[in-house]
């Protein structure tokens, strides 16, 4: 367990071995979640990661005759 200290500022130093572990980069964002007392740090992919993450999903939907 790695334990960090708040500044006056309110702000913390990720610790290396957090960083490497979940490839954090400078500048990268990270959404802070209060959760049963404590402070979960989620990181954001940015939204150009996600380009091609469906690809080759089956898109066909069963439709009633009436419909196009």
């Amino acid at each position: 367990m790695t334990i960090v200290t708040i500044s006056s500022r309110f702000q913390v130093v990720i610790p290396k071995d957090v960083r490497e572990s979940l490839d954090l980069k400078p500048g990268q964002q990270v959404e802070a979640i209060p959760f049963k007392g404590r402070v979960e740090l989620i990181p954001l992919e940015p939204i150009e990661s996600m380009q091609g993450f469906l690809k080759g999903i089956d898109t066909t939907v069963p439709r009633e005759d009436d419909r196009v």
